[in-house]
């Protein structure tokens, strides 16, 4: 079962051995022996991983409950009062990045026994994680998840960053606004549009009159930073990942404006699902503003 779920994750066969420390053959001598067992093919074989059957999906469906059981249990077993101990996994949409790191460093500070797992997800990937409980715990755009229990953090605000016409050996400063129709006019690098980012950036330029053809589009945070920093393009993205260039010098981040665009970022949590020890100590950090007022001091948020 933990073969399959690492597949399903990997979706490559020798990474999926990788992560579970087996060799291939191992793996796929495993899986074989699981569709022997229940009499159904489970995996659909090709040169290379095609995806699951569809009695594939409900054997998943079955795994990633008894994992998340068999999890549940060692964490009680393991863990005192006060003393929560575990593994937590964490879905983070990649513009909050920087704001989920420090949040993971906060909570093992906090609760040595807790193990945040953080990966970066788009959004239909974590909520797909939430429902079926491969993930314990979400950090996005929480306007997209009425079905789940959110922990509102913060509101992204967005932001022009380009390289700065003066004090090229400055450090990242904050420039005037500007409105989103003067930034449509610039070469931009833009996230892809399968990103739910680039839906809100593209809805606030519409919003301001104008349609963009952005000169890159990128489904990374750091390539959309790096065109900046290398390139002669500016990109616009949100405030949390100022951090990424605070010690960057010849750069400034000038706030968007016209329309004025704060898009609500939270925590989420599949609702109705019994929490584990880490997720109860998650959460507590989560609704503790204490960790997020430091986060924003130490340069994880920027607001104009």
């Amino acid at each position: 079962m933990r073969y399959l779920v690492a597949l399903e994750q990997h979706r490559h066969f020798g990474r999926a051995a990788s992560a579970c420390h087996i060799t291939q053959p191992a793996l796929s001598n495993a899986l074989r022996a699981l569709e022997a067992e229940l009499d159904v093919a489970i995996v659909r074989r090709g040169r290379s991983y095609e995806g699951l059957t569809p009695e594939g999906e409900r054997v998943l469906a079955s795994a990633n409950r008894l994992l998340r059981e068999q999890e549940l249990l060692r964490q009680d077993l393991h863990s005192g009062i006060g003393a929560p101990r575990g593994t937590l996994i964490v879905g983070v949409v990649p513009t909050a990045i920087p704001v989920a790191a420090r949040f993971a460093s906060q909570l093992q500070a906090r609760y040595r026994g807790v193990k945040p797992v953080v990966r970066s997800l788009s959004s239909p990937e974590i909520e797909t994680g939430l429902e079926s409980l491969s993930l314990d715990i979400g950090l996005g755009y929480t306007e997209r998840g009425g079905k789940f229990t959110a922990v509102p953090q913060y509101e992204e605000q967005y932001f022009l960053l380009r390289r700065a016409a003066v004090g090229a050996g400055a450090p990242l400063r904050l420039g005037a606004v500007l409105g989103w129709r003067e930034a449509a006019a610039m070469p931009l690098c833009l996230l892809t549009p399968e990103m739910h980012n680039r839906s809100i950036v593209d809805a606030a330029f519409r919003q301001a009159g104008v349609e963009v053809t952005p000169a890159i589009e990128t489904n990374s945070i750091v390539t959309a930073v790096l065109s900046v920093l290398d390139g002669e393009v500016c990109s616009v993205l949100p405030g949390a990942l100022m951090s990424l260039v605070r010690g960057r010098t010849g750069l400034e981040a000038l706030p968007l404006r016209e329309p004025e665009v704060r898009t609500p970022i939270g925590f989420m949590v599949a609702a109705g699902a019994r929490p584990s020890r880490a997720l109860e100590a998650a959460l507590t950090l989560a609704q503790d503003g204490a960790w997020l007022r430091h986060a924003a001091l130490q340069g994880g948020l920027m607001t104009a």
